[in-house]
């Protein structure tokens, strides 16, 4: 009778467990003074600096990429996709006025390929090292036939703080105050069912460096104003307009 093994169903568990001491060596340079312990543990630890708020609130986003990825596969690039998966959640708890604490990431894929996966996570600790974010977990779940050959998905949770005289809600909003807009990197993570459906997969491939540009994090500027003004609302937004 031959005899199955994981390995044999599919997963490799030696070749993931070799990828932890990078992903050990990306999160290392995110680490902040709340960030307790290293990753690979079953919880991550993190102590929140609770005594620079009269009142705080915690706030929590949690988003992935979606259809981006499509092009990263046509593509055959990987090296953006992780600061999409950071600002596609810190950016939701900027709109709150919150500032960031920690971050986990969840990687699902039919077989754990080591180049793919470090570009990711590599991607992932610089976009949360440009958010304020430390990188305290995650999970890399290797699952055979759940996805086709060369593709993954990417999910990711954020939690930040926030005083709460201090949250921003929208509420406070009128006619006559000033709007400001910053300018996007592109599409960001929004719109690419739309746009693979407008551009042929020889478009796609012409202008991946364009429409692979990682979402911008908007933490740094958008945080040193809220010391300067009076922020009311945030809102982040892309429109797309074809015919």
């Amino acid at each position: 009778m031959k005899r199955i093994t994981y390995k044999s169903a599919g997963v490799d568990i030696d070749r993931a467990n070799a990828l932890v001491g990078d992903y050990k060596r990306f999160a290392a340079m995110t680490r902040t003074k709340g960030a307790l312990g290293s990753i690979g543990g079953f919880g991550a630890l993190f102590r929140p600096e609770f005594r620079r708020f009269r009142d705080p609130v915690l706030v929590s986003s949690t988003d992935g990429v979606g259809t981006k990825l499509k092009l990263a596969f046509l593509a055959d690039k990987h090296d953006t996709v992780g600061i999409d998966l950071v600002a596609m959640c810190a950016n939701d708890i900027l709109c709150s006025g919150a500032e960031g604490l920690f971050f986990l990431d969840y990687i699902a894929t039919g077989k754990v390929r080591p180049r793919v996966l470090r570009d990711i996570v590599k991607d992932i600790a610089a976009g949360c090292r440009e958010a304020g974010y430390a990188l305290v977990g995650g999970e890399t779940a290797e699952m055979p036939d759940m996805y086709a050959s060369g593709e993954y998905d990417l999910a990711g949770f954020a939690v930040g703080i926030v005083d709460r005289q201090a949250v921003i809600d929208g509420s406070r909003t009128k006619r006559g105050d000033i709007v400001l807009g910053l300018a996007s990197s592109g599409p960001h993570s929004n719109g690419y069912s739309l746009i693979r459906k407008v551009f042929s997969k020889a478009e796609l491939r012409k202008h991946r460096a364009a429409l692979l540009a990682p979402t911008r994090l908007y933490a740094k500027p958008v945080l040193a104003l809220k010391k300067q003004v009076r922020i009311k609302g945030i809102a982040f937004r892309f429109y797309a307009s074809y015919e």
